[in-house]
């Protein structure tokens, strides 16, 4: 997969702290990431953007919309959707063991997925996930702080994600969902890859999020694997 890879303007490496540096705070619980893949050409979605309004509602749930790209050719292109949200989505099926990708498509923590329909199926699954608490994550004044921790073999992945924690209304025009307008939540507006955690506490700046926009940093197994840790503003 070629999910932007590239290191925003600013960002600053700093792993490879001194043990005897001072000692982090203790983890706090982490949220449960749920990642909603979904398109406004896709008339099997409307329901599932619902379904992520309402999970959104809960303090212990990180719920996150990526608009994919390959349903465009029906006639509507989706004001959201980007290449790398679509690349995202598809790295994540060799690991959940599907042919391909599909929307609405609900990711829990990395590492279970679900039709996003069904919310009762849903929320069942949120409630029996174990929240992302590996290591600890702090956002700090326009930076991440990562604590010390047992990391996979080979390092995990640093996200950062920004985000609208809003509801926006989106009028579609043509495709499978003409004249209607559709809710969306959590609306991710930007994916970047900061860089690489192998296990040693370090910082990343990161700046700082667009306004009416939100942070969240994710930390992850490579290749689609699980969320380890999991932080938003």
């Amino acid at each position: 997969m070629k999910t932007s890879q590239k290191l925003s303007a600013g960002l600053v490496l700093a792993l490879g702290l001194a043990a005897s540096a001072a000692p982090v705070a203790a983890a706090s619980r982490q949220p449960v990431v749920v990642e909603l893949f979904t398109s406004q050409g896709c008339s099997s979605c409307p329901p599932a953007n619902a379904n992520l309004i309402e999970l959104s509602k809960h303090d212990d749930v990180l719920v996150l919309s990526f608009a994919v790209t390959y349903w465009d050719y029906l006639g509507w292109k989706d004001s959201f959707g980007k290449a790398e949200f679509t690349d995202r989505q598809r790295i994540y099926e060799p690991a959940l063991g599907q042919s391909g990708p599909y929307t609405p498509q609900m990711v829990v923590n990395g590492a279970a997925t679900v039709v996003g329909n069904n919310l009762a199926e849903i929320e069942s699954l949120v409630e029996s996930a174990a929240p992302p608490t590996t290591v600890d994550v702090q956002l700090l004044d326009g930076r991440v702080d990562i604590g010390q921790g047992t990391a996979p073999a080979g390092g995990a992945d640093v996200w950062l994600v920004s985000y609208d924690p809003g509801i926006v209304q989106v009028p579609v025009g043509r495709g499978e969902n003409s004249g209607r307008t559709l809710p969306h939540t959590h609306v991710v507006h930007t994916l970047d890859h900061l860089g690489q955690w192998t296990g040693a506490a370090g910082s990343f700046n990161i700046g700082k999020a667009e306004a009416g926009l939100r942070t969240a940093v994710l930390i992850q197994q490579k290749n689609g694997g699980k969320i380890l840790a999991a932080v938003t503003e």
